[in-house]
């Protein structure tokens, strides 16, 4: 079913030129929307820096996460064992998991935690940035629902701790 999700999305592209375009600026340059973000919520309030901490925290983890993981496991890319289209160059290394999906849903999730909105905003960025994976052939779905719980998981859990120490700091 892996594969069979894979095909479906990745068959489409190299058919529509301005969408694979699309789908190849998100696949490489979403990562530089995600640190200007970081940047501009730096210098807005303490609230935000606080978040921008957090978020930040939850990258390091989660790269660490990703290193562990590539260590003991590895999983071909798609273009690797099957015929697929491919539209940018790729590593050779696991496919799981996906390094620009942890990252992504890893700051996303730690900005929504603190302001809904423009969490939303950048989840929806997530989704996208995490499917056009699949479309340039670089992804199994799986590696990137795989990524997304962890990177998910890793800044709710980062949070919990972070609210838990401010609370008994604070008495």
């Amino acid at each position: 079913m892996n594969f069979k999700v894979f095909k479906s999305i990745n068959q489409l592209s190299g058919n529509c030129s301005p969408i694979d375009l699309l789908m190849i600026l998100i696949s490489k340059k979403t990562r530089f929307v995600f640190i200007f973000v970081l940047i501009f919520m730096w210098f807005k309030n303490d609230s935000y820096k606080k978040a921008t901490c957090n978020a930040v925290i939850s990258v390091g983890v989660t790269l660490f996460i990703n290193t562990l993981i590539k260590l003991f496991y590895f999983k071909p890319r798609p273009f690797i064992k099957r015929r697929v289209g491919i539209l940018i160059p790729s590593k050779m290394d696991s496919s799981f998991p996906s390094k620009h999906t942890l990252l992504v849903f890893a700051i996303s999730t730690s900005i929504f935690l603190y302001d809904r909105v423009l969490g939303s905003i950048l989840w929806v960025l997530s989704v996208l940035t995490g499917f056009s994976r699949i479309w340039v052939g670089h992804h199994y779905p799986s590696d990137i629902i795989g990524s997304a719980f962890i990177a998910t998981m890793t800044s709710i859990i980062l949070d919990k701790i972070a609210r838990c120490q401010n609370y008994f700091t604070r008495q």
